[in-house]
């Protein structure tokens, strides 16, 4: 087996034109150790070679989740419009404004042209297809629907990442906000209020509590300022990194960002339509609903509905029906739970998840809009006091003067 993958990380891609038998003028391209072995492969198909050229990737890139989307989409559409599985790869890796992308995709068109089903091509980059992924296209080639596989992963795909972007995009901006609050301040604290301080040396009296206090904080950052911003820095790298490697912070902060005063909703209805979004794609393929929450839980991306997911696959297993394994967990709405039970009922669930899905989708839209209006004053309350008593602090001891004066 290891010899295997060492030949394969040898080979290299070459592409190639001659004649066949009959005389016709054909290309294509094949993957080999060396340009001998491929004019030897080529001669025993009955081709005369003409020119054979080696095929460089150009380095540099990674493929990102939105990569993965957009190929989703252009196969989708292509193998709906009759395009062959093989050209259609063809198609969208040329057309790859990223080298990796391109060089991934032509990895892939390699295994299939070797033999291999699409699914395990797949599946040999778990790090860009995920087990859903692989599933439900497994699903859709036993079928014989990939395409219409394809347009539902696509579409799942386009709406997660939508409602992860919205997720973003409501974080970032009372963040960034507040960073830049703090670099501002340090700015003032260490360049600012220093040049205050050597005029009210001269002025020979008390200096109000404010002012004082304010020097006094200015002192501390002057004097520690090469320890404060790379213990900062290190402290939010290292945190970070944690976060990614320890189940345990993993834990910890799902179960903190459910609970936040006001993203912990926005949080929850967001990981609730993921969950349902995930489940009904999958159940509409036709994936039985057992095999099915293996994937739904790790889609959903919070532990707290990893582990609910698992309870009621648990229960299913054991009779019970979805809509009352659910409930057991405790962590879906009335909503949620009487949609389910709606669905499986008339034996529509796949729909009835979709407009769970929707809904919360919407409410998730409308939650984001809501948060922008009104983390807009909030954030300039925050700002004026902190800047604005700052300077205040600074200008008591000139009014104190001037009332003197």
């Amino acid at each position: 087996m290891a010899t295997e993958k060492q030949d394969d990380k040898q080979q290299t891609t070459f592409a190639w034109e001659g004649k066949d038998k009959t005389g016709k003028q054909v290309r294509g391209e094949l993957r080999a150790a060396s340009e001998t072995v491929v004019r030897t492969t080529l001669r025993r198909q009955g081709i005369m070679v003409g020119k054979i050229k080696k095929i460089s990737f150009k380095s540099g890139g990674k493929v990102t989740d939105k990569d993965v989307t957009l190929f989703t989409r252009q196969m989708a559409t292509m193998m709906k419009s009759g395009v062959p599985l093989l050209q259609a790869f063809d198609i969208v890796g040329k057309g790859a404004g990223n080298p990796a992308v391109g060089k991934l995709l032509f990895d892939i068109k390699t295994d299939v042209e070797t033999g291999s089903a699409l699914n395990q091509a797949f599946r040999k980059f778990p790090l860009y297809f995920d087990q859903l992924y692989c599933n439900l296209v497994e699903a859709g080639e036993q079928a014989g629907i990939l395409d219409q596989l394809l347009d539902r992963l696509a579409t799942y795909k386009e709406k997660t990442q939508a409602i992860i972007g919205k997720i973003k995009s409501a974080l970032f901006y009372p963040i960034s906000v507040l960073v830049v609050a703090f670099i501002v301040t340090a700015v003032i604290m260490i360049f600012v209020v220093p040049q205050f301080k050597q005029v009210f040396t001269s002025f020979g009296a008390d200096l109000p509590g404010p002012t004082l206090v304010v020097m006094a904080i200015s002192d501390w950052f002057v004097a520690n300022w090469y320890i404060i911003f790379p213990l900062i820095g290190g402290g939010i790298y290292g945190f970070l990194y944690t976060w990614k490697r320890s189940l345990p912070v993993q834990i910890f902060m799902d179960k903190l960002a459910l609970r936040l005063p006001i993203f912990g909703e926005v949080i929850r209805k967001a990981t609730i339509a993921r969950w349902t979004r995930t489940l009904s794609t999958m159940f509409a393929a036709g994936v039985p609903l057992v095999e099915a929450l293996d994937s739904v839980g790790g889609a959903s991306g919070n532990y707290i509905y990893k582990q609910a997911t698992l309870q009621i696959k648990s229960e299913i297993s054991t009779g019970s029906s979805l809509t009352v394994a659910m409930q057991n967990t405790n962590v879906f709405p009335n909503m949620v739970l009487q949609m389910v039970s709606i669905g499986e009922e008339s034996g529509q669930l796949d729909a009835m998840l979709g407009k769970v899905a929707d809904f919360f989708e919407a409410e998730v839209d409308d939650a984001v809009a809501s948060l922008s209006s009104l983390m807009e004053p909030l954030i300039m309350v925050v700002l004026g006091v902190l800047i604005g008593g700052i300077i205040v602090a600074m200008y008591l001891p000139i009014f104190k003067l001037g009332a003197v004066v």
